[in-house]
């Protein structure tokens, strides 16, 4: 098996430059931007804006982009399954939900008062629902046919990262949706289930493309990189989706936990206020701050 010469030249030149990656870029920043600048303040839709959500969102789409843009896509086609499996969690573990943190709720409410789509984002951000779509998007992917069919087809490439960036915006948002009555997050320990259950199935594929044998015609004939055979690049891709994946989602959890706790703590505060007869303004202020601890 022949060895890549992956040298500066391929990281100089490797870069990819179709228009739908670039110019879909630039049209979601330039809409973002519009809405939460000259739309804002034209149809009063809020006073001001929150700098992290803007950071969070423009991070989002910028991670997405240079996942797409860099080297790293060419490689993953071309050379290493590992590859892929950064280039997918880029997109759906880093971007996607950044981009549903950098949402605003007052952005989004103009578009949700229409009765259709109301209703088609009520369906669409069902708990079940997204975490069915999430990973049988993960699923359909990976299997040879489809995997191997797409890369060789650009029509099937831009279709994919399309979907996992999709699926993605749509599995976080449960978990981190900017909506409090329309379209609203789920309780903590709805979280917790949510969370458990939808990284079964990751955590499955992963443990499968570990330890059976090379599945993807591209990678078993392609030039060695790094000295990494088929088997050991496919053990170490299925690596990324099981450890790090999950991972992730147990960083996640240990989060919401925690501000399940503080939520408790919160709670007891004000109860115990009320039980000792505190001054009544300190206990609406402990109240309020309770309440918005236990949302």
């Amino acid at each position: 098996m022949n060895n890549a010469n992956l040298g500066l030249n391929f990281w100089l030149t490797a870069w990819n430059w179709q228009p739908s990656i670039i110019l879909g870029t630039i049209a979601v920043i330039c809409l973002y931007l519009y809405g939460v600048g000259p739309a804002r303040v034209k149809y009063k839709l809020a006073d001001e804006v929150k700098g992290s959500q803007v950071f969070s969102f423009l991070l989002g789409v910028n991670i997405i982009f240079w996942t797409l843009f860099t080297p790293l896509d060419r490689l993953a086609d071309d050379y290493l399954f590992t590859a892929h499996m950064i280039l997918h969690l880029l997109l759906s573990f880093a971007g996607a939900p950044l981009i549903v943190l950098g949402l605003p709720e007052w952005l989004l409410m103009p578009i949700l008062r229409n009765q259709v789509v109301r209703r088609l984002g009520k369906f669409f951000t069902m708990p079940i629902l997204t975490g069915v779509l999430f990973n049988a998007n993960l699923w359909l992917w990976h299997a040879p046919p489809i995997y191997n069919a797409m890369l060789v087809s650009l029509p099937l490439h831009i279709v994919s990262h399309l979907l996992f960036i999709i699926t993605g915006v749509l599995f976080w948002w449960p978990i981190l949706s900017p909506m409090k009555d329309v379209l609203p997050p789920l309780s903590i320990w709805k979280k917790l289930a949510y969370l458990f259950f939808s990284d079964m199935p990751m955590v499955l594929l992963g443990a499968g493309l570990t330890f059976i044998p090379p599945l993807y015609t591209r990678y078993i004939y392609a030039p060695r990189v790094w000295g990494l055979s088929p088997e050991t690049d496919q053990q170490l891709g299925g690596l990324l989706m099981w450890i790090p994946g999950s991972i992730f989602f147990i960083v996640i959890v240990s989060i919401l936990f925690l501000q399940w706790m503080q939520a408790q703590d919160a709670k007891q505060r004000v109860d115990e206020s009320i039980l000792y007869g505190d001054d009544d303004e300190e206990i609406e202020i402990e109240r309020e701050n309770g309440q918005a601890k236990l949302v």
